[in-house]
Parts: structure tokens; C-alpha cells; sequence
């Protein structure tokens, strides 16, 4: 055997191997559903959270996480309605929110999705920090109802509103009002448990749009609204204000330094948010320099 096929079939072998285990931590994935009142749940797995808004006729599901994972979300779903799922909305392109697309397109489920995030899953992306590509997703990955600012996604008895959020997270984002339970899905716009909002400025992402988007989720809502964050449990208004502030105080500390001439790498060596701030978010040194080169990459 010459040294190509047997490194060709090395490779196959680690592939191989990656995949099992992936697959077998996905065998120990448990669905948790979160009753958010009024027939809306959070549900939570592996990847970016999912809501579900059940109607007479059908179910909105925010989300579709990972393709292995898909038995699952329908076995939970199951427990909560005995009707379909009608329409999957997308809140952004990353793959922990977009990974079980096409198992619900087979299931004949159509999805919708701001026009950019269709754009911008067809094209393929990189990634800004360490130029990974995400190639062009298959058709059966792609949004096949867009919208450009706003929408409505109805089932019988029910009715949300989808909206874009610019430049904020990716260029995509979808935020999705669910007035009759007031709770509103917002993406990875808002993403907590330990870790920074992912400013994707290679999809355009952007701290200052991250920022406005929080503030129009904030002036919207009641003392009783509930937030399903991309990531981490469901949120208060008081405790997404503090959230907010956190992001601000990030933004203010890296632009200073920009402004004063420094570098990125100066900027990061100079650690601005070590601390209080790195301490509020609850991350690691590492996380912190990443969160310093995408909004030292995205602010003004």
C-alpha cells in the first residue's frame, strides 16, 4: 500500500472516529423544555436554544439545533402538543441554531429567515479570528421563505412577529416577538452562561449593532417579559439590562484604546477587560482576548 492511501485512509479512520463520538455525545443530548406560560417553552439541548409556540393546528419552532438531535427535538416537541410542527424560523446562520434545517425540510417543514442569513448560507463564511470556512450550504440547509425587515409566522390561534436586526450578531439576525406569551427569542444577540455574545464581524457582526439590538429588546418589553437567549437560561428584563451594561463597559474599555492609537495586539496585551468585566461575564482569559479583537475589529 503506497504512503497516499494509507495516510488517505488514516484520515477516514480519525473522521471516522470524530464522527462516533460526536454522535455518541449526541446519544447522551437530553431535550429540557422550560414552560414559559401560554403554550411557549424554551427548549434546550446541545447548541443554541430553541422556542417553541404551540397553536390549534401546528407548532413555530425557533431553531433546530444539531441534525443528530433531531428525533429528539420531536420526541420533546410530542410531549408538549400532538400537532405538527408548521414553520422553523432561524434566528442566525451558525450551525448549533441551523444544524437540523434539513431533517425538518424532509419532514416537509418550510423555514424562514431573513434574506441576508439565505444569502450568506449559500455563499459559505469565514471565520474572522481563525479562517475557518463554513462552505455553502446544501439547497436543503437554506431558508425558503425570506423576509427583509419584518414578518408575521402564523398557525392557528397564534401569531409572531419576526424582525431583523441589522448588523448586529451576523448580518442576518432574526429576533422573534411572541406577544401573546410575552416572550421574546433573541438570538445569540444575547448570549450568556459563561461566555461573550460572538461578534461575527466576519458575517458583518458588529458590537455597536449588538448593542442597539439589546437596547430595542430592553424598551420593548415589560417588567414581566421573558427572554430566551441564544445561549444560557431564560432571562429578565432587569437581569438583560445587566447584560447590557456589560457590553457597553466592553466597548468603552477596547474603544479607548483604539482611539488611542493602540494597536489590536496592544490592545489586547493590555488586558481592559480583565477584572470586573471579565468577571461579570463569568469567562476565561482566552474568551476575553477573542471578545477584544471582535469589537476592537468592529467599533468605531
Amino acid at each position: 500500500m503506497n504512503r497516499i492511501t494509507t495516510v488517505a485512509l488514516s484520515g477516514a479512520v480519525t473522521l471516522l472516529a470524530g464522527s462516533a463520538m460526536a454522535q455518541a455525545n449526541m446519544d447522551a443530548v437530553q431535550i429540557k423544555a422550560t414552560d414559559l406560560g401560554h403554550k411557549t417553552w424554551m427548549l434546550q439541548g446541545n447548541g443554541g436554544n430553541m422556542t417553541a409556540i404551540v397553536g390549534d393546528d401546528g407548532i413555530i419552532l425557533v431553531d433546530t439545533e444539531y441534525a443528530p438531535l433531531h428525533a429528539k427535538i420531536k420526541a420533546a416537541l410530542a410531549q408538549l402538543s400532538d400537532k405538527p410542527v408548521k414553520y422553523v424560523i432561524n434566528t442566525h446562520l451558525h450551525g448549533d441554531h441551523t444544524g437540523g434545517n434539513q431533517a425538518f425540510w424532509l419532514d416537509g417543514v418550510p423555514i424562514v429567515a431573513q434574506e441576508n442569513l439565505k444569502a450568506d448560507m449559500a455563499a459559505g463564511t469565514t471565520n474572522a479570528l481563525t479562517g475557518a470556512k463554513t462552505p455553502p450550504a446544501p439547497a436543503a440547509y437554506l431558508p425558503k421563505m425570506t423576509y427583509k425587515d419584518s414578518t408575521p409566522v402564523k398557525v392557528k390561534g397564534r401569531t409572531v412577529q419576526v424582525m431583523h436586526m441589522p448588523t448586529s450578531h451576523t448580518n442576518g439576525d432574526s429576533a422573534v416577538w411572541i406577544a401573546d406569551a410575552n416572550v421574546v427569542a433573541t438570538g445569540d444577540i444575547v448570549s450568556t452562561g459563561m461566555r461573550y455574545p460572538n461578534v461575527d464581524v466576519g458575517d458583518k457582526g458588529d458590537i455597536d449593532g449588538i448593542i442597539k439590538s439589546v437596547d430595542t429588546y430592553l424598551a420593548r418589553a415589560n417588567a414581566k417579559t421573558k427572554f430566551v437567549p441564544g445561549h444560557g437560561d431564560v432571562m429578565t428584563k432587569a437581569q438583560l439590562a445587566d447584560y447590557r451594561n456589560l457590553l457597553g463597559d466592553a466597548r468603552a474599555a477596547v474603544k479607548a484604546l483604539k482611539v488611542a492609537g493602540k494597536t489590536e495586539d496592544e490592545a489586547v496585551a493590555a488586558k481592559p477587560l480583565a477584572g470586573d468585566i471579565q468577571g461579570r461575564a463569568g469567562v476565561n482569559d482566552m474568551a476575553s482576548v477573542n471578545f477584544v479583537r471582535l469589537i476592537y475589529r468592529s467599533v468605531s
